[in-house]
């Protein structure tokens, strides 16, 4: 049996098709935008516009479309996260290989077909741009702090933390995405945020 959301989204979908995905779209854009830079590989940077995946990301939702008001399982916004997602594991495996072929030292091997985001490269994203000789040997350090305690949080925690932290995600949302009780995931969020804020207290480069 087909669960039933109560999106009014998919309504709206199931009434105006294409016209109204891209009014959903535009305003759901942002949000887009920044999970795929969050999410976008390192060796990337510069390469990609993660605002030109986000087109690329409408397009395929365009097809994808009809499959999905077929037997809407999650919310509108979940469901065009998950086509973000596959769209930037596709834009990985392009352009790394790419540049595998153009004879740079690039391996594809386990991040292609991914678009997770790991520890480091979060911390990374986290403290941002410090580039003053001194500043760059105390954003490595920083940036390894960080990672740190990221990698002390329990596993789905710390999804959880990166989801409604970082991706900016609501309770709701993350429930879908991570296959937790509403109650569970907020508990989860609280008790990583804490412990996360609790390691990084004081780090310097790093305004939390």
């Amino acid at each position: 049996m087909t669960q039933v959301l109560d999106d009014s989204g998919i309504e709206r979908l199931r009434a105006s098709g294409d016209e109204e995905l891209g009014v959903l779209f535009e305003e759901y854009a942002d949000r887009l935008d920044r999970i795929i830079d969050l999410r976008l590989d390192a060796r990337l940077t510069g390469r990609v516009d993660p605002a030109d995946v986000v087109q690329e990301t409408f397009l395929e939702a365009q097809k994808k479309l009809p499959r999905y008001l077929d037997n809407a399982t999650v919310p509108v916004f979940v469901w065009l996260r998950g086509v973000a997602l596959d769209t930037l594991i596709h834009v990985h495996r392009r352009h790394l290989a790419q540049m595998r072929d153009a004879g740079l030292d690039v391996s594809i091997h386990g991040h292609a077909d991914n678009a997770g985001v790991s520890s480091q490269s979060l911390a990374g994203w986290l403290v941002g741009d410090l580039t003053s000789p001194s500043q760059a040997v105390q954003r490595e350090e920083t940036v390894a702090k960080v990672a740190e305690a990221l990698e002390g949080l329990d596993e789905i925690d710390r999804e959880v933390l990166v989801l409604r932290h970082f991706e900016q995600l609501s309770n709701d949302e993350v429930a879908a995405i991570v296959g937790v009780k509403k109650a569970a995931t907020s508990r989860r969020y609280t008790r990583a945020l804490i412990r996360f804020k609790e390691a990084v207290e004081g780090l310097p480069g790093f305004d939390w």
